[in-house]
């Protein structure tokens, strides 16, 4: 007579959560790839840190930022854009206090993937108003700003004091230089954009290989979900420069 030994199920078990492990771990890092490449070369998350941008971005507003359409179709005036600092327009920050190394990995782990935006205040973002070759001047007797001697009229999105409709109180007379663009903040008293930093070598142009992208989103809070608006009807009439 022959016997048969029991099957080893503990063993087996085991091989099976090894296996479900194993099943996991491949789907987490394929996640993150994709999630990395999305982040890269798609769409790249940002927060809101000030004022400048009000009322159209509020302060710790999140956003959705395009990185991908503009490389293939520029960009227009009117786009609401974020941009790496071209040199000097942020104050210097100082050095962040060291936090646990679990802490640190976790971060990077959420900006690998998308989910988090801690390099946000190494950025900034503005609404762009001049192209290259574009004459950008401020302001003619209405207070409006024109662009190639072409006025625009910007009091659908401008955050102003009451009774003011000045696009800016701040003269300026500027030629955009080819690969730049001229940006400001839609709450111009409150805003320290290209104006404020015309003494600089870049002269307050944004190198466009600084631009990240086009804003095109905000996702949080849940109030504000909604999409942002270049109001690209305001420069419909601006020719293109000579």
């Amino acid at each position: 007579m022959t016997t048969e030994s029991a099957p080893d199920v503990p063993e087996k078990r085991r091989r099976g959560f090894w296996v479900f492990l194993r099943d996991v771990l491949v789907i987490i890092v394929i996640a993150a790839l994709v999630s990395f490449l999305v982040k890269s070369f798609v769409v790249r998350s940002f927060y809101i840190p000030s004022a400048s941008m009000e009322k159209t971005l509020l302060v710790n507003d999140r956003i959705l930022v395009d990185e991908l359409t503009p490389r293939w179709t520029g960009y227009s005036r009117g786009d609401v854009v974020v941009f790496e600092d071209p040199g000097g327009w942020l104050p210097v920050q100082p050095k962040a206090p060291t936090r646990p190394v679990v802490i640190e990995w976790f971060d990077g782990l959420l900006t690998l993937i998308g989910l988090s935006s801690s390099d946000s205040e190494d950025h900034l973002v503005k609404r762009l108003i001049g192209l290259p070759g574009d004459h950008v001047v401020c302001c003619n007797s209405l207070g409006q700003i024109t662009i190639n001697d072409a006025p625009i009229d910007e009091l659908s999105y401008l955050n102003l004091p009451e009774g003011d409709t000045a696009a800016s109180n701040d003269p300026f007379d500027v030629t955009v230089p080819a690969e730049s663009i001229w940006v400001l903040g839609d709450n111009r008293d409150r805003s320290q954009d290209a104006r404020a930093h015309q003494d600089l070598p870049s002269g307050g142009f944004v190198p466009l290989d600084n631009v990240v992208g086009k804003a095109f989103l905000t996702t949080w809070p849940l109030t504000r979900i909604g999409t942002i608006d270049g109001h690209h009807e305001v420069f419909n009439g601006v020719p293109d420069p000579d």
